[in-house]
Parts: structure tokens; sequence; C-alpha cells
């Protein structure tokens, strides 16, 4: 028998490992002898909030909920349905342990514009008021009364006029807006009253 010589004996050895890599890749990474993984190449989809969509559970995107929860406050639409808005009210309030104000008024009514701009013009009382309320403008107007949705509150004398909710929508207060003025807009004092005296109880809010 012919002895083989160790340069042929070489190259039958590294063309027999050649094989084995070729029948099974290494995973270089970590060594364990598996076959790489394929490397995905799916396109990645970010996911974007739908901002008209309004806010229905906890775990919505954050820029659902800011965009639904904005709207809330954001004019007195007839077109909007109040007692869905009071739903998406009642989410939010649960969820950061505030209450509800509804504000009951309209495009046309010169007070409602007063107050928004005293609030925009107060930054501790619009503070106060965000850390510790969900605001929710309820419109009124000969286009859309929301007869049946206000039905289920006291009268109202004059507009706006402000009801108070705890955070399951029960009617905790309803405040006459007349009682709140000074002059040609509200008195500063006595509007930052109404809010301490009917904010939730916490332990750090000023009261």
């Amino acid at each position: 028998m012919k002895e083989i010589s160790p340069r042929i004996l070489f190259s039958m050895t590294l063309m027999t490992m050649l094989a084995a890599c070729g029948n099974g890749a290494w995973d270089a990474a970590d060594g364990s002898g598996n076959p790489a993984r394929p490397v995905d190449t799916t396109p990645q989809v970010i996911p974007v909030a739908d901002p008209s969509q309004p806010v229905a559970s906890g775990n919505t995107p954050a820029a659902a909920d800011a965009a639904a929860l904005a709207a809330l406050n954001a004019q007195f639409d007839p077109a909007r349905d109040p007692a869905k808005d009071l739903q998406t009210a009642i989410v939010e309030a649960k969820r950061g342990g505030r209450r509800i104000i509804l504000n009951i008024g309209g495009e046309w009514c010169p007070w409602c514009h007063i107050m928004d701009s005293f609030i925009d013009e107060n930054s501790d009382i619009r503070r106060f008021r965000d850390a510790n309320y969900v605001w929710v403008k309820v419109n009124y107007s000969d286009e859309n009364k929301n007869t049946d949705f206000l039905s289920q509150y006291p009268e109202i004398e004059g507009y706006p006029h402000l009801f108070v909710l705890d955070a399951d929508g029960q009617l905790l207060h309803s405040q006459f807006t007349g009682d709140l003025e000074k002059g040609k807009s509200y008195d500063y004092d006595k509007f930052f009253m109404f809010l301490k005296e009917w904010a939730p109880l916490r332990e750090d809010t000023e009261t």
C-alpha cells in the first residue's frame, strides 16, 4: 500500500472541513454551533397615533390622548357629541386622579371667550386647572342646544356655566359663573378659590 504524503492528507482534511461548513454554518455571534439566523429585512412600520380617535382606554397612544383631550376644550362645537366627550373625560379623570368640569356655552357667548382669555392669561390658574380637572366644553346654541344631555343637570341661569363632576361623571357642584365675575372679566381670587374648593383631595395639591 502506498503511503499518503502529509501534503495530500492535509488537503483531504481541509476539504472535509469545508464541506462540513457548507452543510451548516456556525453562528459566529454566540459560538453555539447553531445555524446563523437570517437577517430580518421586513420594512419596519412606525405606529402613528390617529388624533381623530378619542381616548378609549388607558393604553392608547400618548399622541392620540393629547389630541383627543385638547379637542374637548378646543371650542364649543355643535357637531360634537357631549355624551361621548364625557366618556373620554371619565377615562382620563380616572387615569390621572382628576375631576371633570363641564363648561356649558357657545361661540356666540362673549363671556365664554372672556373666560378662555382669563384662564390663558393667568398661567397659575391654568396649570392648577389642568392638573386637577379635565375641562370639557359643551355647546349650547340655536344650532344645537344639546337638550337631552343637559337635561340631566340642574337648570342653567346664564352662560358660561360650570358643572363639577367626580371621576365617575357624577355631579358634585353647579357653578353660576356670574358670581366669579369682576368688572369686564373674572375675579382672580374667586375663580382660583372655586377651583381649589372642588379639586380632588391629594397630598401634593395646595388647598
